[in-house]
């Protein structure tokens, strides 16, 4: 089920030191995902989860990663810059995009990052911006699917990302006459699945493919990465998934797959399932209307968390001091956007709401305000860290109009 493990009176506190709408990030509870992550594959001489900066990208929040033992998987310039801001570098770093300017091939390449290739054709690209390393990653879509329950990402087959595996055999054995000596293999397949047997059957099929390729091309084959799509429970009936049973699994494929061999390194990418649970964003009930159904007005609106308008996403969603009160009010729970999707929730029973009652959108740590947008003006919110000795900390101020109006030419 969603998170309750923060008290209302920390979000409480919150509200009376910060104007809503703003982010609260758990720190404690952000250290702990971590190290259950590096508990379930520290049989893996090697592993590293590359949090996906795209999820989350505060330099606080990164940092707290990195002291975990994480890396950073960036897919963009920006995000290289943070990165580099925060004195993540080398290996440390998995350069992931598609369909990527040029120039910032030769960025990651400065700064020493594992590049992973989406396309073909990017081989020339690396090629003429920063040249070819000796290491390189290939990202790769069967097509076809593996069993899983996302709904965003669809058919791998639909997708723009990756090589198809027919097409590894020319690639590689460009890349060794261009200088490549070792490579590695990547695959997403879903987004926010709860299936346990995703990750082993992914890592089956991408030790199988690297060893054929090894053989083939005699290249030597260092990596696989299992990427991201590792899901977590929105709603109150579902269930999380124990990535310790995740983790064995895998090495069971593993050593199935691979027998006394050993030095295949397993990566991970992993966001949502990383910060997701641990992040909430806090607003203010403002404005109750009552025509054909009750609308409940926040001070948040869809430019803050706009995963329920354009995915229809489910977060809970309580309401400070009034967890254990019988919800018996329906309500839709919108923003002030002038859009008619600017809802967090349509139909949902809460308890009856007063005006200036503080609301908690849960699970909202991941893929929140690293979405958000300015329409009408609505300007994106704070972000609170509440650091694990139980103090609150500004780790990014709300925007002004002043930084609405500094990149306009009037």
């Amino acid at each position: 089920m969603p998170n309750f493990s923060v008290p209302d009176s920390v979000f409480e506190q919150a509200a009376s030191a910060y104007p809503t709408p703003f982010y609260l990030y758990d720190e404690t509870g952000i250290r702990q995902r971590a190290r259950k992550v590096q508990k379930a594959f520290a049989w893996n001489e090697g592993f590293k989860e590359y949090f996906a900066v795209k999820a989350l990208p505060n330099p606080s929040i990164l940092k707290i990663l990195i002291e975990e033992g994480c890396g950073l998987d960036c897919s963009s310039e920006t995000e290289l810059l943070i990165a580099e801001k925060i004195g993540c570098r080398g290996s440390d770093i998995m350069f992931s995009a598609n369909a990527m300017p040029p120039e910032e091939f030769t960025l990651a390449l400065q700064m020493g990052a594992i590049i992973n290739l989406d396309d073909i054709s990017d081989i020339d690209t690396l090629k003429n911006n920063g040249g070819i390393p000796e290491k390189i990653s290939i990202r790769l879509n069967p097509g076809g699917s593996i069993d899983e329950d996302a709904t965003i990402m669809g058919e791998p087959k639909e997708a723009k990302f990756g090589w198809m595996p027919s097409q590894l055999k020319v690639g590689l054995s460009k890349l060794k006459s261009l200088g490549v000596k070792r490579f590695g293999l990547h695959a997403m397949l879903a987004s926010n699945t709860r299936l346990g047997d995703y990750y082993p059957k992914l890592c089956r099929f991408l030790l199988k493919e690297g060893l054929k390729w090894e053989e083939e091309t005699g290249l030597s084959f260092e990596f696989i990465n299992l990427s991201g799509g590792i899901g977590i429970p929105y709603r109150p009936n579902e269930r999380a998934l124990n990535i310790l049973d995740v983790g064995a699994m895998v090495r069971n494929e593993y050593k199935k797959v691979l027998g006394k061999r050993n030095n295949i390194r397993i990566y991970s990418e992993m966001g949502r399932y990383m910060t997701g649970p641990f992040g909430f964003l806090v607003t203010c009930a403002m404005h109750l209307k009552e025509t054909y159904k009750t609308f409940l007005g926040v001070d948040a609106c869809a430019a803050n968390l706009m995963r329920p308008a354009i995915y229809g996403s489910y977060h809970h969603i309580t309401v400070c001091g009034k967890r254990n009160a019988p919800a018996d009010t329906l309500y839709d729970v919108t923003g002030a956007l002038c859009e008619n999707n600017d809802k967090f929730a349509i139909n949902r029973m809460l308890p009856k709401v007063d005006m200036g009652d503080i609301l908690v959108i849960h699970d909202a740590g991941a893929h929140g305000h690293a979405m958000g947008y300015q329409y009408n003006g609505r300007l994106r919110s704070a972000e609170v860290l509440y650091t694990k000795e139980g103090d609150y900390r500004l780790i990014r101020r709300a925007e002004m109009p002043e930084d609405y109006f500094a990149t306009l030419v009037f």
